[in-house]
């Protein structure tokens, strides 16, 4: 096996191992909330995978899954009359709604999410949310006595999908190794932020219509464009809907170091005699056991 092969093989371990789990389950929500809240029991209208997983750039063993639901506008205009916390009382009554399918979940509202665990790891987290004339959403946030808020995650998707097809389709993956290495290495930054550094990064990227034998150049490329990002800057502009998204610390220093570390791989990659199981040995320290041994 070359070092393409090595990369496929990892990009393949990482992909969602699904199932037909995630689909039974948001379906499930949608309908006991279409029913409730539109009188329908449509399993899809009115709902819309976002984050991550809505991007396509989550993981095998990601924690949560988004889900933004569509109510009525009369809906909001009941809980915004309300003289204190409606946006509270507007989750309490989705949490009542998905109550009824998943009674013997310990469901509970959090601040501007319903929180559906289930047992094997993932939580579906169900933003109830009203459509904007600019197809943007407002949704409730309850701390701090209660506020409406916007969020914009249709344009991101699209942008995410745009430019993975104008790269050969290798912008996606490209976020899905990074999440590997974010999990190994406990890197200070969100999924959100990885996804728009990433769509920076490869725009203007040499490489970046090549393909898997390519991709230790890439992971390499990319840690070092990562080093260089200036340490003073707060927030990034998310792709397609421009959206501040913040840092959560330094990623510089984690990046630096794997950097170094991707040399060593190459290094051993390209030496004569070839040393593979070195290579491989030094892809695992920058990506975890999920890169092939």
């Amino acid at each position: 096996m070359g070092v393409g092969d090595w990369f496929r093989s990892f990009c393949g371990n990482i992909q969602v191992q699904d199932g037909g789990t995630i689909s039974s389950r948001y379906k499930a929500i949608t309908k006991r909330l279409n029913t409730d809240f539109w009188s329908t029991t449509s399993e899809t209208a009115h709902s819309l995978y976002v984050g991550s997983y809505g991007r396509n750039t989550a993981i095998h063993g990601f924690s949560d899954l988004d889900i933004i639901f569509q109510l009525p506008s009369s809906v909001y205009q009941q809980y915004d009359r309300y003289s204190g916390n409606g946006q509270s009382s507007l989750l309490q009554a989705v949490k009542t709604s998905v109550e009824k399918t998943y009674s013997k979940t310990s469901l509970r509202a959090d601040g501007q999410v319903i929180l559906v665990p289930f047992d094997d790891g993932i939580t579906f987290e169900v933003v109830p949310a009203f459509i904007n004339t600019i197809d943007s959403y407002t949704y409730p946030d309850a701390n701090n006595g209660g506020r409406w808020r916007t969020t914009n995650p249709r344009p991101e998707i699209e942008a995410i999908r745009a430019r993975n097809a104008a790269c050969n389709w290798n912008l996606v993956p490209l976020c899905r190794i990074m999440r590997a290495w974010k999990r190994k290495w406990e890197v200070p930054v969100g999924g959100l932020l990885l996804d728009t550094l990433a769509y920076q990064f490869i725009e203007n990227y040499t490489l970046r219509d090549k393909s898997y034998l390519y991709y230790d150049f890439m992971s390499r490329d990319f840690f070092r464009w990562m080093a260089a990002q200036n340490k003073e800057q707060e927030y990034w502009r998310a792709p397609g809907s421009g959206q501040y998204v913040y840092g959560k610390g330094l990623f510089q220093y984690k990046a630096t170091r794997c950097y170094n570390i991707s040399l060593e791989a190459i290094t051993h990659e390209t030496c004569t005699p070839k040393q593979e199981w070195s290579a491989k040995q030094r892809w695992r320290d920058i990506f975890g056991t999920a890169f092939p041994d």
